[in-house]
């Protein structure tokens, strides 16, 4: 009965000890894992909406790029048709839009401002085209009193042609501005229903080697295209070179100034990063080539866009992809760099703590038999300061208590050498009392006591 009551007292023991030693430990690490939570990136939609003008810079034919490049990593990209990059900006910055990125012409952020919008770059250049009737011209100022094809109401055609028909005083009356869309333009333009026709496309479009060889159509060289690049900075000059449209038809006949935007592509500031990683992989595949007026390499790059640049774009114009990214499936390398974050808290808390537990544990069952040594030392200073027989009998009398009372202490059995290692001390110290007790004087005997009464004996010493 007395060794199942010892056992039990042991089981309750030991759980209080674990208890006391492992609920501090759960909750910091609790709390290490709460606080790591937090700073976690929630794994990427699967899902991106792209806002795409339908008439203007080639966008419709780029957004067909990225959407098979997304899909090969898992994401879907869905096109969401506007009439220009006005419109675009404007669905991006509106939040309940559902638009996630965009592609828009520079120049169009006098249109729209919001702080919410960041840059991922400019991905190549899409050249301001004026094709007009009549005599040559040197620049658009010669335009004034025209009849004029402009673009949409929210295009960037359109943004950019009153920009520069502004700057020269040309979009008074008698000049009329018609807003037509690219092909009603063309079209009037080669039947004469408008004398000049502005667009904004990529150098490959064929509709603009077309329109370049249609009879009575001339095309614009800017003369002061320096002069534009320097005023409006998101416009650069550009050479087209003459025969680079067809060598054997030698067109262009001569080589062609040209002003050019860029086309850029910008998403809110809440897009998540491992996305904007993967849409700067998507535009270095498919705006990296050279083009008519591209350089191999050229794009995309961080050129002025009225927006500022992502913080992913700027380490990705820097440093090139993650490391994840480069080694890694896109979903793999996501994965890993949300888990690697989980690391902080198991490398910098759970594997220490780890280590301490059991130490901790040790250092509780150790501490109920070491606490006794405050005995056994006061002990052994009353020994040094050689007492009586009596106070020798009280000494041991002391001992013999703390050695009952560290025998009754619940010790699991892999921390049992702890407490035979006490007693064992505890032997050292008796041994001293009964060498005190044998060179003691006997203490003169009571009167009342009878003739040979027996000296007290020390148990177990020899």
């Amino acid at each position: 009965m007395k060794t199942d009551n010892l056992r039990q007292q042991l089981r309750r023991t030991l759980r209080r000890d674990l208890w006391i030693t492992l609920v501090p430990t759960l909750l910091i690490i609790g709390i290490a894992f709460t606080i790591t939570l937090y700073f976690v990136k929630p794994a990427p939609p699967k899902t991106l909406v792209l806002a795409v003008a339908q008439d203007e810079g080639g966008f419709r034919y780029f957004a067909r790029r990225y959407q098979q490049f997304l899909a090969q990593h898992g994401v879907t990209l869905e096109l969401r048709p506007t009439k220009g990059s006005v419109t675009s900006l404007g669905l991006l910055a509106d939040p309940n839009s559902g638009v996630d990125v965009a592609f828009v012409q520079s120049g169009a952020v006098n249109e729209v401002k919001d702080a919410r919008i960041v840059s991922l770059g400019s991905l190549s250049y899409v050249p301001l085209w004026v094709f007009y009737r009549g005599e040559p011209l040197e620049d658009v100022r010669g335009l004034k009193g025209r009849r004029i094809a402009v673009g949409d109401a929210e295009s960037g055609t359109r943004a950019l042609a009153l920009t520069l028909l502004k700057a020269n005083g040309a979009e008074q009356a008698p000049t009329e501005l018609l807003p037509l869309g690219r092909d009603e333009a063309v079209e009037q333009l080669k039947q004469g229903g408008v004398d000049a026709v502005f667009l904004v496309s990529p150098a490959e479009a064929p509709a603009i080697q077309k329109l370049t060889a249609a009879p009575g159509v001339r095309l614009l060289s800017f003369a002061r295209a320096e002069a534009y690049a320097r005023k409006y900075t998101y416009l650069s000059k550009l050479v087209l070179p003459r025969g680079v449209f067809d060598l054997a038809a030698d067109l262009p006949e001569r080589d062609v100034v040209l002003v050019a935007p860029t086309a850029n592509l910008v998403a809110r500031d809440t897009l998540h990063p491992a996305l904007a990683y993967l849409l700067l992989r998507a535009a270095s595949d498919v705006h990296g080539s050279a083009g008519l007026l591209d350089r191999t390499g050229e794009f995309p790059a961080p050129l002025e866009t009225g927006f500022p640049l992502s913080s992913e774009a700027e380490r990705y114009y820097e440093a090139g992809v993650p490391l994840l990214q480069r080694y890694l499936p896109f979903w793999a390398a996501n994965l890993v760099d949300r888990l690697w974050v989980m690391l902080v808290p198991i490398l910098a808390v759970v594997i220490p703590l780890g280590r301490a537990v059991p130490a901790i544990f040790l250092w509780r069952v150790r501490s109920r038999i070491f606490r006794w040594y405050a005995r056994l030392k006061e002990i052994e200073i009353q020994l040094d300061e050689k007492p009586g027989r009596d106070k020798l009998e009280d000494m041991l009398r002391r001992l013999e208590e703390a050695e009952r009372a560290v025998n009754q202490i619940p010790v699991p059995l892999a921390y049992a050498e702890n407490l035979y290692f006490f007693r064992e001390h505890i032997d050292v110290v008796r041994r001293r009392l009964a060498r005190g007790l044998a060179e003691a004087p006997p203490e003169p005997q009571s009167p009342d006591a009878p003739p040979g009464a027996p000296v007290p004996s020390v148990p177990g010493a020899h």
